[in-house]
């Protein structure tokens, strides 16, 4: 099974997929991972990716398209995969049909994580973390036992992530939306496009999902 998970910045995605994996058998590709991967192991790839990505700008869809054609070619993506982070334009969705039906392998399903914007902007920017341990903190939905004090360490010192602020994730929304969402009627027309409610409990995503699934008759 081929899957592509959709959806806006922190909707959800990454954890979604990562139990699609385990439950599944699938293998997970995060083009981010991919990308950093490519560049440590000095790949072919990643020569071409790191002073790109070194100078902010994003990598050319003719770069992602064929890190993922070589990637879905090795033998742990031979029972199935699932994309999280591709596609994110018209372009690279065209581009990805091309390099299954070479392969004669489809896509079974798009899951579209469908979120509300208002709530998702609270969601990322209230989110901080302990400096020393790490662990995970939200303003309103997690708090911390005793104001200014970790949990779990003690520690006093917490941080929060530099794109984690309202307005960056309303620029990202922007993007998405701009760039992401006319996938929604590309993959709609062909028949795989399955929406799920991406603000319901993590695990109520999953059985969403997995009902979704379930409607493909194997």
């Amino acid at each position: 099974m081929n899957l592509v998970l959709l959806g806006p910045p922190g909707a959800g995605k990454g954890t979604q997929a990562q139990r699609l994996a385990e439950s599944d058998g699938l293998v997970q590709l995060s083009t981010g991972d991919m990308l950093r991967a490519a560049v440590a192991s000095d790949s072919e790839i990643g020569r071409i990716a790191k002073p790109i990505i070194e100078a902010g700008r994003l990598v050319p869809d003719d770069v992602m398209v064929a890190m993922i054609d070589r990637r879905i070619d090795e033998p742990d993506c031979a029972n199935g995969f699932i994309l999280d982070g591709f596609p994110r334009t018209l372009a690279q969705a065209e581009a990805l049909d091309d390099v299954l039906r070479r392969k004669s392998r489809r896509l079974d399903a798009v899951i579209e994580m469908a979120v509300d914007d208002g709530v998702l902007v609270e969601r990322i920017s209230g989110r901080f973390s302990c400096a020393n341990c790490g662990a995970g903190y939200h303003r309103q939905f997690r708090p911390t036992a005793e104001e200014g004090v970790c949990d779990r360490c003690g520690s006093t010192e917490f941080k929060q992530r530099p794109d984690d602020n309202e307005e960056t994730v309303k620029t990202r929304l922007a993007a998405y939306h701009a760039q992401t969402e006319p996938l929604l009627p590309y993959y709609r027309d062909r028949g795989v496009l399955k929406t799920v409610n991406g603000m319901a409990a993590i695990d109520e995503v999953t059985a969403q999902i997995d009902t979704a699934l379930g409607t493909l008759g194997g």
